[in-house]
């Protein structure tokens, strides 16, 4: 890793113009991962801009400097600068299609893509790939190559690395929580990050109408026969009559694994032109494996998939049958 490290570094040092994104419906380590990284290129005096397609969620504004640290991409606004990038940073995600208005201006840009991601089964598309499906966030990586440059640990780099390292180990309590991680958190804490500051902004600032989003969640839920799957789903008429938004539903599946012997935990969300899924693991069965059955994935087991163009309660079925056999093939 060490090489690539050096080698991304560079790139850094021997270019001007970069660019920075991720995947749409940013969370806590695309948005960390891409402050932490902007803010260290920045300090070699290059131009960086941080261009997403969705804009950033309300429970992660905290992290940012200025409004204008993190962008939504506008054609006409930003067209011109990713142009005229020579590098181009994708974090977090390792499908460029995540990307969603701005894919056809990475696909045709004459930059160098650098994809920085600890997600399994990448397309082929970037020129440099530090993957390593071993670390527990992309926020652990940026911290890999923020200590590779030598460069002091201070309060700007270490706060969106915690948000991003605890938000993607679920608060460190997922299987890749190692002693390495605990370690790397505590020099995150010397920099000054107070941990219930964060856990705060986060998750303790939800609005009264995400309540309200959340009790029609639970109204919704359907556990199986055996006891093993659990699901809940939030129609897009769900979502008007409590005026909220998308990023409202953000942690809603994590509920289905708090019931007792559930091992597999799907969340459904409607769309205007179909829906999402999120699916959460136990113990045994691989979620990124359901995913990719309907062209989604991520981790073992923490995955999700979009499907376009076909009605939730039409599909909710044929995906609970898939989930069945999942059990059935990882309980047998």
């Amino acid at each position: 890793m060490n090489n690539l490290l050096e080698n991304i570094l560079s790139k850094i040092k021997e270019n001007d113009n970069f660019v920075i994104t991720t995947h749409v419906n940013p969370d806590g380590d695309a948005i960390g991962s891409e402050l932490a990284l902007a803010r260290l290129i920045s300090s070699f005096g290059k131009n960086v801009k941080i261009i997403n397609h969705s804009q950033t969620p309300d429970y992660l504004l905290f992290m940012l400097n200025s409004d204008s640290e993190v962008l939504q991409f506008s054609e006409e606004i930003h067209t011109n600068f990713i142009n005229q990038a020579k590098i181009i940073f994708v974090v977090d995600l390792n499908h460029l299609n995540r990307t969603q208005s701005l894919e056809n201006y990475i696909r045709k840009s004459n930059a160098e893509i650098i994809c920085i991601d600890h997600h399994e089964f990448p397309e082929n598309y970037a020129n440099i790939n530090l993957i390593d499906i071993s670390s527990s966030s992309t926020g652990e990586l940026i911290y890999r190559l923020l200590k590779h440059s030598k460069i002091e640990m201070n309060y700007s780099f270490a706060m969106p690395l915690y948000v991003a390292i605890m938000t993607d180990t679920g608060s460190f309590k997922y299987e890749r929580t190692t002693s390495e991680i605990h370690r790397i958190v505590a020099e995150l804490l010397d920099a000054g990050v107070i941990p219930k500051v964060i856990h705060q902004n986060i998750y303790d600032q939800g609005s009264a109408n995400r309540i309200q989003l959340l009790g029609r969640a639970f109204n919704s839920l359907v556990v199986s026969i055996s006891g093993q799957l659990a699901y809940m789903k939030i129609t897009n008429s769900d979502l008007k009559e409590t005026n909220s938004s998308e990023e409202d539903v953000e942690g809603f599946v994590n509920y289905t694994l708090s019931i007792k012997g559930v091992e597999v935990g799907i969340f459904f969300f409607e769309l205007e032109t179909g829906f999402k899924m999120s699916f959460r693991s136990a113990t045994k069965v691989p979620v990124n494996k359901l995913a990719a059955e309907f062209n989604g994935g991520g981790h073992f087991f923490a995955s999700g998939a979009r499907v376009e163009n076909k009605k939730m309660e039409e599909t909710i079925p044929q995906v609970i049958d898939f989930a069945l056999n999942y059990l059935q093939k990882y309980f047998n």
